[in-house]
């Protein structure tokens, strides 16, 4: 007979919390140490950093950094990327900064990607795009200025109005060329084996090495796993993620676990993550971006927090609850209010657009702590040193 399945191990939302901020690097103000070390193992610990083009306030990789790395700077991941070339931009659920040292289970899908001739239609011909290869190998890595031609219309709010922006991406996901540099939104194309330098180039990861990949790379930044989470934008990976997951179970490398409110839904972990963790400091503060892996997946973060952020950045003014780019604030395991806010670059200033109180939270001592996160948060905005706190502030009392 077949053994029976294992009874899942019963989880409570603040048990299953814990283990995933623990996961997170949250619960402790300074995990990764500092420096442009600390950007790295924070990186390569998360599996990936997504990058994104709101400046409002800082762009979410830097941001995302910052919440794990106090004295993170931002000439830290430029050194990671220009310089060590430890990290390298490539497409996760989402364009995003990867260690180097995963860069073999994205080759694959660089390969598949210049094998696919339908994609060559929106961007132009082939031999369009070998000129421009032919042009960095002759005279050097590039931007999109450099680049002189007769501009069209946009086709959609995030295309250019310069043909090559398109035959640049092209060769950028086909693994014919590198993001080198990133001067804000601003990127330096170098050929790809140019730019790295390899000794000996990666072999290619198989299928089953990729898969295996994904599920750690969830194991280890989330600490409990669903499909879901692991294949997060990536519904065609759960099939192989599923069998994968049944063999760990049968070795015992994995336990099955039933959260609290979960229904149906499955999670496991590694047996270390289930240790007990003790109940982090309340008074620890971290405004999150919009994008951070704590708020990007809404229904997980419903689930452990009972708070699925809401990105109201596209909706009308009067359909929004917390403001333009609202940011969740996390105080020791709870999400306790959303805060949007605004940085004035050239007054200096941050902005408080809106403060919103998440039902049951308020207290003068969470305020002054929270006051305090502000202030070494408007001059990581600024990039400056200890300036006078500007705090503009509508508050009002929401529900989760």
């Amino acid at each position: 007979m077949p053994p029976r399945p294992r009874k899942p191990l019963s989880l409570t939302t603040e048990q299953a919390r814990r283990i995933w901020l623990h996961a997170q690097r949250l619960d402790t103000r300074e995990p990764f140490g500092s420096g442009p070390a600390a950007a790295h193992a924070a990186i390569e610990h998360l599996g990936y950093v997504q990058i994104d083009t709101i400046n409002v306030i800082e762009r979410c990789h830097h941001h995302i950094l910052y919440a794990r790395i106090p004295g993170y700077r931002r000439s830290d991941l430029a050194h990671l990327q220009s310089v060590e070339k430890s990290v390298f931009e490539y497409w996760t659920h989402a364009l995003a900064y990867v260690a180097t040292r995963d860069i073999r289970y994205f080759l694959p899908e660089m390969k598949a990607h210049r094998e696919e001739p339908k994609r060559w239609s929106a961007v132009g011909a082939r031999e369009e795009t070998r000129k421009l290869l032919r042009r960095i190998r002759r005279d050097g890595a590039l931007t999109i200025r450099d680049i002189e031609e007769e501009l069209i219309e946009k086709a959609h709010l995030w295309a250019s109005k310069k043909p090559s922006k398109g035959l640049l991406e092209r060769a950028f996901y086909d693994g014919e060329l590198a993001i080198a540099a990133r001067a804000g939104m601003l990127k330096t194309y170098e050929l790809f084996d140019r730019h790295f330098q390899w000794e000996k180039k990666p072999t290619p990861a198989s299928e089953r090495q990729i898969t295996a990949y994904k599920l750690d790379r969830a194991l280890r930044s989330q600490g409990l796993v669903s499909l879901g989470s692991v294949c997060h934008l990536d519904a065609p990976s759960k099939k192989v993620v599923a069998e994968l997951v049944a063999a760990r179970v049968r070795r015992k490398e994995l336990v099955p676990v039933a959260v609290e409110g979960a229904g149906k839904t499955q999670h496991w972990a590694a047996p270390a993550m289930l240790e007990p963790i003790s109940e982090p400091d309340a008074t620890l503060i971290h405004i999150l971006s919009p994008f951070d892996p704590l708020a990007i997946q809404r229904k997980r973060a419903k689930l452990f927090f009972d708070y699925g952020h809401v990105f109201e950045a596209y909706l009308p003014k009067e359909k929004r609850l917390y403001g333009y780019f609202g940011l969740p604030v996390l105080a020791g395991d709870r999400v306790v209010a959303v805060l949007d806010l605004k940085t004035d670059r050239a007054a200096g200033k941050l902005l408080m657009q809106q403060w919103t109180w998440l039902d049951g939270h308020e207290t003068p001592e969470l305020k002054r702590a929270i006051e305090d996160e502000l202030q070494r948060f408007e001059r990581f905005q600024l990039g400056q040193g200890e300036i006078e706190p500007v705090v503009e502030e509508t508050t009002t009392k929401m529900p989760a």
